[in-house]
């Protein structure tokens, strides 16, 4: 199994520079190379990467998206005084020349192509490539907005042609519209294209009618072709999220790719000049964690954008540092999408509807009547105008966000653990074969855990074999509430009773915030309906297999999914445990996996996977079952090894989809990253 992160870099692609005024393009600095890199080395994350060398793109590779017309032009740069590189400049929006741009820009596809060599090779599973110039604007016959090449298209197409692949999803998450790359791969079924943006009702640059949500793609491509404009500015970290959870994870799961490549702009960052979003860097962190999920890890991150250098620089290390397999920090803010997100999302799946399974049975519409429209109108009617607003850096205000993001990074990093998985001496996970060193901890004596349980589970304490998996459970769980390694698995013959003892620890211990999720066919745990056990600090969600429905008890939530495998795991994780748990924020994390479940091991593994952005990654498995493979398997998600094939996409029924909307409908109001999805929403 593919292991390693790569990172490329060269310091000669800082040698494309703008030599003349023009406000327009004076943000696009080298400068945002090389504090980037910078900043990786102040966290050391360079020497934890695998180092690959950049080439130079070839001819042929370029001209598998560009014309040789475009090609031209660029190569006979090279030789160009100021006066003719100004004039050649002049020729495209929001582009200029330098002499050493045609070999900074070949430099940059090369690298793309390097790290997406390295990956689909096994040499790494993932990696970043920090490139310039960027390439997601550019066309098949035209420089745009900085962009000559474009990195990602050519990757894309490389990618068929070398590895035969057939699915390859692209994320672009920078602040602009990658019209480039959506003209390229607009009637091509193989590229699933996602891009959010800033739009604001066609008045931010580009300014183009096909960035609006109803531009699906083109004949074959109808369906392949994600628009989620933002259509005004201060866009958060939930607002991101909830663009993931109700749109691109669904809509990634069943178009399941092969490979994962991201535009990686971080213009869309707090700070950003261009952008004037709100969006902190950890945000990155967790928006890679869950494409880490697809592809089996295949994932090649690609800078774009991204011109505030502190936002940047910090954006580029959280993202490393997630490809590493750094557990993740916890996402900050209030967990509360925009009225103006959720109208954006609501249109995006109300236009994708009759493209993908997941939707068919979704309560979509249309939204014509946005909150932001008329203001936009309004504008428009006093002050029209089409050209690129030239961008006024405010000095007070970059350092007034520099300062604030030297606090908050203080804030939110915390040195991980130096091992990842907690095993005992006499589990089977502890025999698993993982990427990482997992750590196996002396199982406690009987006494201690007697003095441990007794008060509150005394009936429990007579049985030797039930009170030796206490032992190993809470040994496990010792080290994660010490934060001396990041998770664990504990075997228990009853697993509910062994949550129900871990549950108590952990809030005696002081974690306020703890997640359970069972999966199988468990009672739920005892002595928890009269609500004197565990006050507010516990959440539970269970897979099982009873009803479908759900059902409160006091400071206890229990979701009842019956036969929760592939046709309604989707609806249920992503549609509504990972919204709710979200906006909940757990510090620790217990699931509980017993008998008779029907969510196989691939599913389950995937459960483990995706729940890893959340509480630092502090997760304490609890699990009935000795099959080997399910072991193994939990043991290798906690490790944050590359998930395993889900299998075929098989969609939800209208009953499933129609029950998820009942709780959604419910629950929103409190949970308020559900209300994105549906009419009750608004």
């Amino acid at each position: 199994m593919a292991s390693g992160t790569a990172l490329i870099y060269d310091e000669e692609m800082t040698s494309h520079k703008l030599l003349w005024n023009d406000p327009i393009c004076d943000i696009e600095v080298p400068e945002r190379l090389s504090a980037s890199y910078k900043q990786l080395q102040f966290y050391h994350l360079v020497e934890r990467c695998v180092r690959v060398p950049t080439r130079e793109g070839t001819e042929d590779e370029i001209l598998l998206v560009h014309s040789s017309e475009h090609l031209e032009v660029a190569k006979s740069t090279q030789t160009m005084n100021e006066e003719e590189l100004k004039r050649v400049s002049g020729n495209y929006d929001a582009f200029f020349f330098h002499p050493n741009t045609y070999c900074c820009a070949r430099l940059a596809v090369g690298a793309t192509l390097q790290l997406v060599d390295s990956v689909m090779s096994g040499k790494v599973c993932n990696g970043m490539a920090l490139v310039r110039p960027p390439g997601h604007h550019s066309q098949r016959n035209a420089a745009n907005g900085f962009c000559l090449f474009n990195n990602v298209a050519i990757a894309a197409e490389y990618a068929k042609l070398k590895y035969g692949l057939r699915r390859i999803l692209i994320v672009d998450w920078d602040v602009h519209h990658g019209q480039g790359t959506q003209y390229i791969f607009e009637e091509d079924p193989s590229v699933l294209y996602f891009s959010w943006h800033r739009y604001e009702h066609q008045e931010f640059w580009p300014s183009l009618r096909e960035s609006d949500y109803d531009a699906v793609g083109l004949g074959r491509g109808k369906g392949f072709n994600i628009n989620l404009p933002w259509n005004k500015v201060g866009m958060g970290n939930s607002d991101y999220l909830a663009a993931f959870f109700h749109v691109l994870l669904p809509m990634a799961f069943e178009f399941d790719p092969e490979l994962v490549l991201v535009s990686s702009g971080y213009d869309s960052a707090i700070g950003d000049p261009e952008g004037q979003m709100n969006a902190t860097p950890e945000v990155f962190a967790h928006l890679t964690h869950f494409l880490m999920q697809l592809a089996n890890g295949k994932l090649c991150v690609v800078l774009e954008g991204g011109y505030h250098l502190k936002s940047l620089s910090e954006s580029v290390c959280m993202t490393v540092k997630t490809l590493l397999r750094d557990p993740v920090p916890q996402i900050t803010g209030e967990m509360a999408p925009c009225l103006s997100a959720i109208e954006s999302i609501q249109n995006v799946r109300a236009a994708h509807k009759p493209y993908w399974k997941w939707l068919v049975y979704e309560d979509t519409s249309f939204l014509h009547n946005l909150s932001t429209k008329s203001h936009f109108l309004k504008k428009a009617n006093t002050n029209p105008s089409t050209e690129p607003e030239a961008k006024i850096t405010n000095n007070n205000e970059t350092v007034k966000i520099e300062r604030f993001l030297e606090s908050h990074m203080r804030n939110i990093l915390f040195p991980a653990p130096p091992i990842k998985t907690a095993t005992t001496t006499k589990s089977k996970a502890s025999a698993c074969v993982l990427p990482e060193p997992n750590h196996v901890v002396k199982e406690m004596d009987k006494n201690e855990i007697k003095a441990l349980v007794s008060d509150f589970y005394a009936d429990l304490v007579k049985e030797d074999r039930t009170l030796l998996s206490f032992g190993s459970m809470l040994a496990i769980l010792d080290k994660i509430l010490k934060k001396e390694v990041c998770n664990g698995i504990a075997e228990s013959p009853t697993a509910s009773l062994s949550v129900g003892v871990a549950l108590r620890h952990s809030v005696h211990f002081g974690f306020q915030r703890v997640l359970c999720i069972f999966v199988g066919d468990m009672q739920i745990i005892p002595n928890t309906e009269d609500g004197n056990l565990y006050e507010p600090h516990v959440m539970f969600f269970i897979l099982s297999l009873g009803i479908w429905g759900f059902k409160f008890v006091p400071n206890c939530f229990s979701l009842l999914l019956k036969d929760a495998d592939g046709n309604d795991f989707f609806s249920a994780v992503l549609g509504f445990i990972l919204p709710v748990a979200y906006s909940y924020q757990p510090n620790l994390i217990v699931i509980a996996v017993g008998p008779n479940r029907s969510l196989g091991i691939s599913g389950i593994s995937l459960l483990f996977g995706l729940l890893q952005g959340l509480a630092e990654s502090r997760i304490l498995a609890v699990i009935e079952d000795t099959d080997i493979n399910l072991m193994q398997s939990v043991a290798k998600a906690l490790a944050a090894a590359s998930m395993p094939h889900f299998g075929v996409y098989v969609p939800p029924t209208q009953e499933k989809v129609h029950k998820i909307k009942i709780l959604r409908d419910q629950l929103q109001q409190d949970w308020k990253m559900l209300q994105c999805s549906g009419k009750s929403s608004l």
